[in-house]
């Protein structure tokens, strides 16, 4: 197929539980995975559980104010050491089988009768560590043993789409704090919000708020995929509002050039970072099934906004309404994957060519797990 239309995936690259399967393994198990909000653990002890590819992830803040990450394994039977998905423990963690301990760093403590097992190496039978960086407030893990760099992982994304690393340091995302935060469960397979995410031939058909505050986005071209291009906001659109209307002042470091404008970065595979002039937006995919991802969606705003109680519902509002539009055009198409009218797949008008790079990204990664 040449000219106008380009392939798109096979229908089976969306249902397929062995295709998911080999994605877990070649993608989410060893590129860098943004698992949590470093604030959200603000205390010792403080902990969160995370589905990273097929393992439970946990990520704890030890004593000393740093964070660690560790297979929610026990290292003696293998029980699940914690089950809740968020919590907080006062010294240590305890498996519920069989007593094991573990302190806030992973080292075995204590176990019943493990005096009289001195030959017992504490250290390498305690939590298996698992790989951690923190940007932009985030906690971001790897689960392989020899993980890429970061740099080339996860900070490339940022260069790619602004033109320069530095360019997002305007926002301060890092000390933002988030005034809402919406889970999304999401019946359709994270290809295809990812495919959304990354062109705007629907907004026209299905975003109509959205196309108010940033009209070209109506044209069909996802203006966030030229380098450096931020999408202007409306000439009599005020901020970035469910309305138009006025939002909150410009983050205090941002450049003038990037105030009205919007800009969006997708960091493969699973995050998607949009950024306008007075708050932040983060969305982060966990993928459950072939057919079902959880989305993860906060907003971050000055702290000064959220500790006031100043009403973010307005701006809340936009975004969620683009994102119930995207979620259910997905799960609109996620059992024609599976139709007999869709084994060879669809066509990408020009405006989503470049969709077909990250198809071929795709193919490239599950290449490298055979």
């Amino acid at each position: 197929m040449t000219g106008s239309l380009i392939p798109t995936l096979e229908g089976r690259y969306y249902t397929d539980p062995a295709i998911f399967e080999r994605e877990q393994t070649a993608i989410f198990e060893r590129m860098w995975f943004c698992a949590v909000r470093a604030a959200d653990l603000p205390d010792a002890g403080d902990f969160r559980t995370v589905q990273v590819g097929r393992e439970s992830v946990l990520v704890a803040r030890d004593r000393r104010g740093a964070l660690n990450a560790f297979l929610n394994v026990c290292r003696h039977r293998g029980a699940r050491i914690c089950v809740e998905e968020a919590g907080s423990v006062k010294r240590a963690f305890q498996c519920p089988y069989h007593a094991w301990t573990y302190a806030l760093d992973g080292n075995l403590i204590a176990a019943p009768n493990l005096t009289s097992m001195p030959d017992v190496d504490r250290v390498a039978y305690g939590l298996t560590k698992v790989h951690l960086r923190e940007w932009l407030g985030y906690v971001w893990v790897n689960l392989s043993d020899s993980p890429p760099r970061f740099e080339d992982d996860v900070l490339s994304a940022v260069t790619e789409r602004l033109g320069s690393l530095d360019a997002i340091d305007g926002y301060e995302v890092d000390r933002l704090s988030v005034g809402r935060r919406i889970v999304y469960d999401v019946r359709a397979n994270w290809k295809l919000i990812i495919e959304n995410f990354m062109e705007c031939y629907h907004c026209a058909t299905i975003h109509p708020e959205l196309t108010e505050v940033l009209p070209e986005f109506a044209d069909g071209y996802a203006a966030q995929y030229y380098v450096g291009h931020g999408a202007e906001f409306g000439e009599d659109v005020q901020g970035f509002t469910v309305d138009g209307g006025e939002g909150f002042a410009r983050l205090a470091a941002l450049e003038e050039e990037r105030d009205r404008k919007y800009y969006a970065i997708t960091v493969k595979p699973q995050v998607f970072v949009n950024l306008v002039p007075d708050h932040v937006i983060v969305h982060r995919m966990y993928p459950m099934a072939a057919d079902r991802t959880v989305v993860e969606c906060d907003w971050l705003y000055a702290k000064e906004v959220v500790a006031t109680g100043r009403d973010v519902s307005r701006s809340v509002e936009l975004f969620h309404r683009v994102n119930e539009q995207d979620f259910e055009a997905c799960e609109r198409c996620q059992p024609a994957m599976a139709s007999k009218a869709y084994a060879q797949g669809g066509v990408l008008v020009p405006s989503e060519h470049h969709i077909g790079d990250f198809h071929a990204w795709l193919l490239r990664k599950l290449e490298s797990a055979d």
